[in-house]
């Protein structure tokens, strides 16, 4: 980001959330959702929380609104919900003091690469099927526009006559190209702005530099929770109508008329949605948190959140030999967890890829072949946790020299004798590692 973009000024905090917990029964016996009405009532509770202005920074010269334009827009990128996002909430609180409607649009693109699987855009779109349906119900204007931001948006806000435009942030490259692409071709006196609706603590908040370790960045997040970790008020139905209504979508044809490779298909367990990513917070706050301090390395144990998809919503031919043909009789290497269920444990994730180191002629070809499978297969693919899972297995980046070996250097090492320490090898074999026929 260029010097002209400046931060906006700071508006007191609010007070510090107290996180809902399970109600004490015994398992199974209260009514499955507490945890969305516990969640509920905590936004209502929060109806006046301000909103920290040091979430927010212009990208815009201008921070005005334009006069007599016909609403907001919140262009939604990586943040895509309704509730608990910061991003549409200071959308909503602009354009109620301004007197306008509120719109919120998302540009649907694929683009031509084996990483635009079915598995992730059906995820993608039923997720913003519900956005839709909830927008709807709260008087707010959802577009679902076919086509990259930069070549769409700047036409949209100036035919809707948008007076502002309110974005979510993220880090990873292609979005911060949006960003600047937008921007170019946005008229001067409409204002963008920009939200981090993704992180507790603001990224351009938390830290001004690259931090090396999780040590040298865990205080400056952990002393700003005062301030950033507080309630999310609810985004309530918008007093303001839009004159001009959005074009309904038909997300089946939407879905249909994608050009994805649908070899890799959607996974059973996994049902898109704000509403199911809550109801799997829910299991795992009932189910699997108690054995998570223990077991959370161990993969035949139910002991993880599996929120990943939820949160994240986010090479060549040699690649596929190598997942297909291992140059080892290693059964744990072949990931049909992976491969089926579009989500893999984090300590097998973390084996996986330093296999792929060992097995490649340089850490630069394992880190290519790692980060195209796990971005085509896995649901919490092309994300920015995904490519530090990678490199913090392959470069060793957060963590720290270890004793120097042949092949891994000072990289941390793993092996399936150490797997054999850690876990029941034999069980998750037998159920991940069918053989061959």
């Amino acid at each position: 980001m260029s010097d002209r973009k400046r931060r906006a000024a700071s508006s007191s905090s609010g007070k510090r959330p107290k996180l809902p917990s399970a109600p004490d029964r015994e398992e199974g016996k209260e009514p499955a959702g507490w945890l969305l009405r516990a969640v509920q009532q905590q936004r209502e509770d929060a109806k006046d929380q301000s909103f920290n202005r040091k979430r927010l920074r212009f990208i815009s010269e201008t921070e005005k609104v334009t006069q007599g334009s016909e609403g907001i827009l919140y262009w939604m990128l990586r943040d895509q919900r309704v509730q608990d996002n910061w991003a549409l909430i200071h959308a909503q609180q602009l354009a109620a003091q301004e007197n306008l409607p509120l719109h919120v649009c998302f540009c649907l693109v694929v683009p031509k690469s084996p990483l635009s699987t079915l598995r992730h855009y059906s995820f993608l779109l039923k997720g913003l099927e519900e956005v839709a349906k909830e927008c709807k119900q709260l008087n707010i204007q959802f577009h679902l526009l076919h086509g990259a931001a930069g070549d769409l948006l700047p036409a949209f806000v100036s035919d809707r006559d948008f007076g502002a435009v309110v974005t979510d942030f993220s880090p990873l490259r292609e979005h911060l190209q949006l960003l600047k692409d937008v921007q170019k071709k946005l008229k001067k006196d409409v204002p963008l702005m920009q939200v981090d609706a993704h992180n507790v603590v603001p990224c351009w908040e938390a830290s001004p530099k690259l931090e090396y370790a999780a040590r040298t960045i865990r205080g400056k997040i952990t002393s700003r929770l005062p301030e950033f970790l507080t309630d999310f008020p609810a985004v309530e139905k918008h007093p303001h109508t839009a004159v001009r209504t959005a074009k309904p979508v038909d997300w089946d044809e939407a879905l249909a008329s994608l050009d994805v490779d649908r070899s890799v298909e959607e996974p059973q367990w996994a049902k898109p949605g704000t509403a199911a990513g809550m109801a799997m917070l829910e299991s795992f706050i009932d189910v699997r948190l108690k054995l998570f301090n223990t077991h959370r390395n161990d993969p035949n144990a139910a002991a993880l959140s599996q929120l990943s998809p939820w949160i994240r919503f986010g090479l060549s031919d040699r690649c596929n030999h190598v997942c297909s043909n291992p140059p080892s009789s290693s059964p744990l290497f072949h990931q049909y967890q992976m491969v089926r269920d579009g989500k893999m444990h984090g300590f097998m994730r973390m084996y996986w890829a330093k296999k792929i180191l060992e097995w490649t002629s340089s850490p630069e070809e394992a880190l290519s072949i790692a980060l195209y499978l796990n971005d085509r297969y896995e649901l919490d693919g092309q994300d920015p946790n995904g490519f530090v899972g990678c490199m913090w297995s392959i470069c060793g980046i957060h963590d720290q020299g270890w004793s120097e070996r042949p092949v891994f250097g000072k990289i941390r090492y793993m092996n399936y004798k150490g797997c054999l320490r850690k876990f029941d090898v034999a069980q998750f074999e037998r159920k991940f590692c069918p053989k061959k026929p």
